[in-house]
């Protein structure tokens, strides 16, 4: 997996904002019992997502971008 740059652009912060709310999003239908033949691949997702999304903000903090 490639290394993020040292100074990742101004539009990271917004584009990882809008995946967070993308993810609650997909909980959000997922608890609702929308689309129930795809919830477990759904919620393997949205943890993925969320874990991935974690990963992220823990770089920006470690190279003092957040």
């Amino acid at each position: 997996m490639p290394a993020l740059p040292a100074t990742p652009s101004d539009d990271l912060q917004p584009l990882l904002q809008q995946l967070d709310q993308d993810r609650a999003w997909l909980l959000e239908q997922i608890d609702r019992g929308r689309w129930p033949d795809l919830r477990l691949d759904l919620a393997a997702l949205e943890r993925e997502l969320g874990q991935m999304l974690s990963r992220a903000s823990d770089l920006q903090e470690e190279t003092g971008q957040g």
